[in-house]
């Protein structure tokens, strides 16, 4: 019983950790958010299951979730806005810096992660629509129930068991 306590203390902790390192990578582009933020999500799942709901709906974080549990790919306009921060944020950073073995890794750097970004499967032009939105969250807290009650049967809804009758 303590050992799943400390389990889930852990687990909550490495979320919110994850999740700094998600925000962090928002402001920091050579930092990645999704794989944080996915990661996050997993351990809040695991440990508790409002957490992962409310991280979910969070406006900042919830699509980079919703995203990929659809499989819907990344909308152009957040890959744009990746590559315009990535490479502003390298810029700035060899001006400051100006010393050429520097420059040249944060030119591989550069390279490689906008290799990554573009290589990402774009979301289709269509934006969703607000009930589009809202039945994919639907889709993925329901998918979520799902999982939660195969990893705890005991915690799941009772079903019904067929009995047979004397007769």
């Amino acid at each position: 019983m303590a050992q799943g306590k400390i389990r889930r203390s852990v687990y909550i902790g490495l979320g919110f950790l994850c999740l700094a390192l998600g925000f962090i990578g928002i402001l920091l582009p050579i930092l990645p958010t999704t794989p944080f933020v996915l990661l996050a999500a997993i351990l809040f799942s695991a440990s508790n299951p409002a957490l992962a709901k409310a991280l979910e709906r969070n406006s900042t974080f919830g699509p980079y979730i919703r995203h990929y549990r659809m499989k819907t790919g990344v909308p152009l306009a957040t890959k744009k806005r990746g590559l315009a921060w990535l490479w502003a944020s390298l810029i700035i950073s060899a001006l400051i810096v100006r010393t050429p073995m520097v420059c040249i890794i944060l030119l591989v750097v550069g390279i490689s992660v906008s290799t990554h970004i573009l290589l990402l499967k774009t979301a289709s032009a269509a934006t969703p629509s607000p009930q589009t939105e809202e039945q994919s969250l639907t889709a993925c807290q329901q998918d979520e129930e799902r999982k939660l009650h195969q990893r705890h049967p005991s915690q799941a809804d009772p079903v019904p068991q067929k009995t047979e009758q004397g007769g």
